[in-house]
């Protein structure tokens, strides 16, 4: 196999990368998202395969539901306006005369993290991305957890976790995305007359006691949603990715207090490791695991 183009597709940028089959990246570059998403995404391609003739197949990592077979956005949020049943395989095939293999972007971090990461090894595994959402990856078996009928096995965030709550994009109430994610987080802090960035949030929760407040509940439904993970899944590690994350070593404390209780049996949490790079080496991953 020949050098693979990994492409992450995020609301607001989408990175590029040329990755060998050892999972090295040779070359990325990261673009604005623009919309209509489609025609621009196809154009950034090309001109990527004009300048890289070595490149032999694609693999892309989008935001929202994927029927990975088709690959296919089954739906996506208003995050990318007009991605909801763009036939994202067919018509980059037909364009580029390349193999291309589409799948969620949580799903290929936790492809990268089961490959190269945290979790390298291990068979059941469950990644949980808390960035603009709350994204989840399932590893079963060492295999994808992903597609369904409607593209929508493994949207872990979906999940209710309070009924009748807090309305969040699909137009359901109380899904968990919206108390356990960087936007829950920031609604939080406004619901609580604060004045402050998430990562200031955990930087003053030893002194303030309204921020340790705001930490302690967030930590609190974090530790919940892991709690009824394993009684779904049993995983052997959860891995927790997006930029929620990186102030990890702030709120791990709080959270694994709250955890431990919650579970039924032992369980390991790791902070994903490969934070920005994670999208591009899974999103390729899909093509080299699957030669």
């Amino acid at each position: 196999m020949a050098n693979v183009l990994g492409v992450d597709i995020g609301g607001t940028k989408v990175r590029m990368g040329v990755i060998d089959d050892k999972g090295q990246i040779l070359y990325d570059e990261q673009i604005p998202t623009e919309i209509p998403l489609y025609p621009y995404l196809e154009a950034n391609i090309l001109r990527m395969l004009e300048a890289r003739p070595e490149i032999d197949a694609i693999g892309i990592g989008t935001h929202g539901f994927v029927d990975p077979k088709q690959g296919k956005v089954i739906y996506a949020a208003e995050t990318l306006p007009g991605w909801t049943g763009t036939p994202v395989k067919e018509w980059l095939e037909k364009a580029t005369g390349k193999r291309v293999e589409v799948e969620n972007d949580a799903n290929v971090v936790a492809l990268a993290e089961a490959k190269f990461g945290a979790a390298q090894g291990l068979d059941r595994v469950v990644v949980l991305t808390l960035g603009t959402g709350l994204g989840g990856g399932v590893l079963w078996d060492g295999k994808l957890l992903s597609g369904g009928p409607h593209g929508g096995a493994a949207e872990l965030g979906h999940m209710i976790l309070y009924p009748n709550g807090v309305k969040c994009a699909c137009g359901r109430l109380g899904c968990s995305e919206m108390y356990v994610s960087g936007t829950a987080l920031r609604r939080r802090i406004r619901e609580a007359g604060l004045d402050i960035t998430p990562p200031e949030l955990f930087e003053n929760a030893e002194k303030d006691p309204a921020a340790k407040k705001v930490v302690e509940e967030f930590t609190g439904d974090l530790a919940l949603v892991i709690s009824s993970l394993q009684a779904a899944f049993d995983m052997e590690m959860v891995i927790i990715g997006g930029g929620v994350s990186e102030a990890a070593d702030l709120w791990m404390e709080p959270f694994q207090r709250q955890l431990k209780p919650m579970l039924l049996n032992p369980l390991q949490v790791e902070v994903a490791r490969f934070e920005n790079d994670a999208g591009i080496l899974g999103a390729a991953l899909l093509v080299l695991e699957n030669e």
